[in-house]
């Protein structure tokens, strides 16, 4: 039987979505696929920016996450696709 390993939590606390993307991004990069995330996020946008970040990048949204703050999960694709430095709601360019 596979054993399940306790969620990353990632507080982004009050910081703007954009900030938070490029906190997750660098943070899932050290993770290994299958891995969940949870995103702490009191951004209002988070719940509509953060599916669709997982879906340019091929993670897995997995959702709200219940709790006494804002939280969203995230679980961490193999080959997921890379989006820009600077602008992480846009795909790398070559």
């Amino acid at each position: 039987m596979e054993a399940h390993l306790s969620p990353t939590v990632l507080d982004g606390g009050d910081r703007r979505c954009v900030v938070l993307l490029i906190e997750l991004r660098r943070l899932i990069a050290t993770l290994p696929p299958g891995a969940v995330v949870h995103l702490i996020a009191m951004d209002p946008a988070a719940p509509l920016d953060l599916p669709a970040w997982c879906h340019l990048t091929g993670h897995t949204y997995l959702g709200p996450v219940p709790g006494d703050r804002p939280t969203y999960g995230v679980e961490v694709a193999a080959g997921a696709r890379p989006t820009d430095a600077d602008r992480p709601w846009r795909p790398a360019t070559a």
